[in-house]
């Protein structure tokens, strides 16, 4: 059944909306993923706050264009394409399909956005070996710490030293 007038344009309000919300995302072609395959992806996407969308091309378009993105025309995409799209971490679409993509090849990433410029494929794969935001926060909480914890281990040790000198001064006297 043909979807409405009013419905579409519903559907193009509401994936504006999550376009101009995204950090980021990600373009990727699903032909050959079995419906199985495609909730456990979804799947994968809820539990990072990312958004998955199945939209028609031509629908896809307007919804690019009324969140200001121009320059990319779904029409060229060579198959059907999902929006995946990046809420709080702007790597994680990429990391999450790079990552399904190992597992299942019939899904194929192939460009994406990112600070509202369309980015190839290649651009895709380097933004997915990036660590996450917490693992980049725990390290440089780490190279904050380590200065401290090692002035904290010398003064420690000098303390262990004095401890061992005076037993042995005890001993020394018994």
């Amino acid at each position: 059944m043909a979807k409405t007038r009013q419905k579409k344009d519903e559907e193009i309000k509401k994936l504006a909306e999550e376009l101009s919300r995204a950090k980021s995302l990600v373009f990727v072609n699903f032909n050959g993923l079995k419906v199985k395959e495609i909730e456990d992806l979804r799947k994968r996407c809820r539990k990072e706050n990312i958004g998955y969308t199945v939209i028609k091309k031509t629908l896809m378009k307007m919804a690019l264009k009324n969140a200001g993105l121009t320059d990319i025309d779904p029409k060229s995409f060579s198959a059907e394409s999902a929006l995946v799209l990046g809420y709080e971490d702007e790597i994680a679409p990429a990391r999450v399909i790079e990552t399904f993509a190992k597992e299942h090849e019939a899904l194929k990433a192939f460009g994406g956005v990112l600070d509202g410029k369309f980015v190839g494929r290649d651009k895709v794969v380097e933004l997915s070996k990036l660590p996450s935001k917490e693992e980049l926060l725990a390290k440089v909480i780490g190279s904050i710490k380590a200065p401290v914890s090692g002035f904290v281990n010398v003064l420690a040790g000098n303390l262990r030293n004095l401890v061992c000198v005076l037993s042995a001064i005890k001993e020394a006297k018994n």
